[in-house]
C-alpha cells in the first residue's frame, strides 16, 4: 500500500508531520461485525522509517478480532476544540510481530515513559498489559 501523506512543504503537510510526532493521543476507529464503527483513544508513535503508526494493544481488546475480520480503519487526530486542525489518516492495521515492546521500543519509551510510569506503575507493567504491537498504515488523509 503506498503511504499518501500532505506535503510537507506546505503548511498542512508541515502541520500533519509534527502533529503525528507530537501528539500524544489519537481515535483508532475499526468497526464491529455490524459494521458500526468502534472509535477508541490510544497512544500511538509515527515511525518515520516506515511512514507507519505504531501502537501497542492488551491482548484481550475487542480491537485484534476487529482488525482481524476488517483490517481497515481510521486513526484521527483531535481537532483544535473548533472543528479546525484535525487530521484523518485512513489506511489498514496489522499486528507486527517484529517490533520490540513498548518499553524496550526507544522512541516510544521516550514518547511516554513518563505517561507509563504514572498511570501503570512501571514501563514494563505496560508493556506487559499492552503486549501486542501493531503497525497502521496510511493510505490517505484529509483534514484542515
Amino acid at each position: 500500500m503506498a503511504v499518501v501523506l500532505p506535503d510537507p512543504d506546505t503548511e498542512f503537510g508541515a502541520r500533519v508531520a509534527r502533529r503525528l510526532r507530537e501528539d500524544t493521543t489519537a481515535w483508532l476507529t475499526l468497526t464491529d461485525p455490524a459494521r458500526t464503527p468502534q472509535p477508541a483513544p490510544v497512544w500511538f508513535l509515527w515511525d518515520d522509517a516506515s511512514s507507519c503508526v505504531v501502537l501497542y494493544s492488551q491482548p484481550t481488546a475487542k480491537r485484534l478480532a476487529r482488525m482481524k475480520a476488517n483490517p481497515r480503519c481510521s486513526l484521527h487526530l483531535n481537532d483544535d476544540g473548533t472543528g479546525h486542525d484535525f487530521v484523518v489518516l485512513t489506511g489498514r492495521i496489522a499486528e507486527a510481530a517484529d517490533l520490540a515492546s513498548a518499553h524496550q521500543n526507544p522512541a516510544y519509551a521516550e514518547k511516554y515513559g513518563g505517561w507509563m510510569v504514572g498511570v501503570f506503575g512501571s514501563a514494563e507493567r505496560f508493556a506487559t498489559m499492552f503486549s501486542v504491537p501493531l503497525r497502521f498504515e496510511p493510505a490517505s488523509f484529509r483534514g484542515d
